[in-house]
């Protein structure tokens, strides 16, 4: 009887150690070859909100596969989720933490979201425009950059904060004078009208308007050429006019001439 027990246990721990053994040993142990590998269509079965989502705004991760990023599956693979580091490095801005932040879906990676008062990680990529900031100090220099640019790439409309100058002014007409990271350093081109610049400088414009002399055919830019507050001389265009005795004993054109804006009336 004890001889039948031991044989029968013996038995059970041959079983046990067959089974699991068995369960140990791979297909390829066997010569049963490699395990398949997956591929883009199987992943596809499963996961469809994931493919759909580069296809529309997949930008750079277009250019891979599912397995590229993904190397396991779960269980086999402990982790199928890689850390963004692995393909982008070299660059500061790849340096920073919580990628997941602001790149908050990485199968759309550009559809950047800024939450809170963000600026620090805006400089690792923008830096031309914190040194404009800085540079020509104003009201725009004490914003974070997510207080403008609350969705990465948007450029806000200046009216969306400021009053214009005069009703018939538009964003687009903002720019032609203001640069947004230094909006106090105020530069124009010929494309300004003159009712822009009577926005502010209502005397001038006016009188500009009713004179009858040539300098009424001109645009404000013509004189003002470039900068704002920029003051030409008479005789940048005008030379010497008068002999010197004249000139000498009249040494301000507005002696005579009253205002380039309104030559009329003659003193």
């Amino acid at each position: 009887m004890k001889r039948d027990v031991k044989v029968n246990g013996l038995a059970v721990l041959l079983l046990v150690f067959v089974l699991c053994v068995g369960f140990a040993v791979t297909p390829q142990a066997y010569g049963l070859g490699e395990a398949p590998a997956l591929s883009e269509a199987d992943c596809i079965k499963c996961h469809t909100e994931q493919p759909a989502d580069i296809a529309r705004a997949g930008a750079s991760h277009k250019e891979v596969n599912c397995t590229y990023c993904h190397t396991g599956h779960r269980p086999s693979s402990p982790n199928n989720i890689p850390q963004c580091s692995i393909c982008h490095e070299g660059l500061p801005h790849f340096e920073l933490e919580g990628c997941l932040n602001c790149h908050t879906n990485p199968h759309t990676p550009l559809n950047i979201t800024l939450a809170g008062d963000m600026t620090a990680p805006c400089l690792t990529c923008h830096d031309a425009q914190i040194e404009q900031l800085k540079a020509h100090p104003s009201k725009h220099t004490e914003l974070f950059c997510s207080n403008c640019h609350d969705v990465h790439g948007k450029k806000p409309e200046c009216l969306q904060c400021h009053s214009p100058h005069a009703e018939h002014l538009t964003s687009a007409d903002c720019k032609k004078c203001h640069q947004a990271h230094m909006p106090a350093e105020v530069a124009y081109g010929d494309d300004v009208l003159n009712k822009d610049c009577g926005s502010c400088h209502e005397t001038a414009y006016n009188k500009l308007s009713n004179s009858k002399a040539k300098h009424g055919t001109f645009d404000c830019s013509f004189c003002h050429e470039g900068k704002h507050k920029a003051m030409p001389q008479c005789q940048d265009c005008h030379g010497v006019p008068h002999p010197e005795g004249l000139m000498a004993k009249f040494p301000r054109c507005g002696e005579c001439h009253n205002v380039a804006h309104d030559l009329n009336n003659w003193q």
